[in-house]
């Protein structure tokens, strides 16, 4: 079921871009864009230990009723520098565009909604590709306003992963919604 108002894509957009935020293994050191001083986030190794684990660290750390989210937990699962959020939507005139966030950039945008909003999002399926050191997560996942509702929103976060030998990172989190013109096939829902 399909919902297509302009205040529901506004908050898809954005509740997805969270998806890309999460926890960390170890400590690790990011800048501080206003002091220059060195954060450290820590995380628990069990978020990034598996693949399991990480992906659904992600969906776990945006989730929840409304209020502020453990955005310390969400920075510790993506790589540090370079990791990107990134959302794909139509605008007013119907044109596809992408935004891209930081992990920080993401929680600034929004943080606010999530204080105010109730949100959660559950995987419904997921492909993995994996190979060395890289794996790839199509993973379909559906909106809900309370932890057993009804879904208002669906689509597919396309993640890339990086094991560096102690754990798994985020390295990006690209994703798409679905639409009347564009449902999720078949092959992303089993």
């Amino acid at each position: 079921m399909l919902i297509n108002t302009k205040s529901s894509i506004a908050a898809l957009s954005l509740l997805t871009s969270a998806l890309c935020l999460l926890a960390n293994t170890a400590s690790e050191t990011a800048a501080n864009p206003e002091s220059e001083a060195a954060i450290t986030y820590t995380a628990d190794p069990a978020d990034v230990d598996s693949l399991d684990h990480i992906v659904a660290a992600v969906y776990d750390v945006i989730s929840g009723p409304a209020g502020e989210r453990d955005w310390d937990r969400m920075r510790g699962l993506f790589r540090p520098e370079i990791a990107r959020l990134m959302s794909v939507g139509q605008d007013k005139d119907g044109k596809i565009g992408m935004r891209s966030f930081t992990p920080d950039e993401y929680i600034e945008n929004a943080g606010g909604y999530f204080a105010e909003n109730p949100f959660y999002e559950r995987q419904l399926s997921r492909k993995v590709e994996q190979f060395g050191h890289i794996a790839h997560v199509f993973s379909t996942y559906e909106s809900v306003t309370e932890p057993e509702g009804e879904p208002f929103d669906r689509g597919i976060n396309s993640i890339q992963l990086l094991w560096d030998e102690d754990r798994w990172w985020v390295v990006s989190i690209y994703w798409d919604r679905e639409t009347e013109g564009f449902p999720i096939p078949d092959r992303y829902l089993e």
